[in-house]
């Protein structure tokens, strides 16, 4: 055990390296990359200076404002993807719009993460519109349809296998990347259906809110949204099934 001193601190060669201020070679990218990544911070915390004082200069009053409360009418539930940002596609400024963002943006009934943002966007901030977005060649679609090892992941696409396996016919003619669009369309009206089956979205209908869900889809090659005009705006779309009031109308019937 004498020599455990050296093994931890790397031995004799590297405490004279130390000593004389030079990188052992097999550390020297390691501490380049760390002292890259932190940089990068760094030039993220600078910028948010900048904006900050800009947005400042622009409009005195905007931070006061923002702080003050939250009352958006918009509801955004999109995929986590960097390249679709939900202000901006909209042109709306902070504040204006209630944002949830996940993996394909999916909807699932069991996901209380995504059903707690819906809850409070719609029973605390009563927004007005609900719009769930997805976005042309969605890395998450493909992946669901190509199969592959992804990791956890793929327990979260398994919907989407599902619902590409139930439309697989009619896709398989068309080329791959004409698949994974078509996909993205169909996922985004299979989650407006979810969503307008809960009972969160459906009391608020029975108790009047003025309330529309929507599907859109964002083009990354052109920036534009494609309205794929499936809106729900209250309980009589529903299928009868999936309503909350089917017992009651079952009790009537008798």
């Amino acid at each position: 055990d004498d020599n455990s001193d050296e093994q931890v601190s790397g031995g004799p060669a590297l405490t004279a390296m130390a000593s004389e201020g030079k990188r052992p070679a097999q550390y020297s990218g390691c501490i380049d990359e760390g002292s890259r990544m932190m940089n990068q911070i760094k030039t993220l915390l600078e910028r948010n200076r900048g904006w900050a004082e800009s947005v400042q200069k622009e409009d005195p009053g905007f931070f006061a404002r923002l702080s003050g409360q939250q009352n958006p009418d918009y509801l955004w539930i999109g995929c986590s993807d960097s390249r679709v940002p939900a202000n901006q596609i909209v042109d709306l400024p902070p504040g204006e719009v209630f944002v949830h963002r996940n993996v394909a943006n999916l909807l699932h009934h069991n996901d209380m993460n995504a059903l707690s943002v819906v809850q409070f966007a719609v029973d605390v901030l009563k927004v007005k519109h609900i719009m769930i977005v997805g976005h042309y060649g969605c890395g998450g679609i493909k992946a669901a349809m190509t199969g592959g090892e992804c990791g956890i992941v793929d327990y979260w696409l398994h919907s989407v296998r599902e619902l590409y396996s139930r439309h697989r016919k009619t896709l398989e003619t068309l080329p791959l990347a004409e698949q994974v669009d078509r996909m993205c369309e169909l996922n985004v009206k299979a989650q407006v259906d979810n969503l307008c089956r809960t009972k969160i979205i459906q009391r608020a209908w029975q108790r009047g809110q003025p309330l529309a869900v929507h599907g859109w889809v964002y083009g990354l090659n052109d920036g534009r949204v494609t309205d794929l005009e499936c809106t729900v705006e209250g309980l009589d779309q529903v299928p009868q099934l999936y309503r909350v009031d089917r017992l009651v109308r079952a009790d009537q019937a008798d």
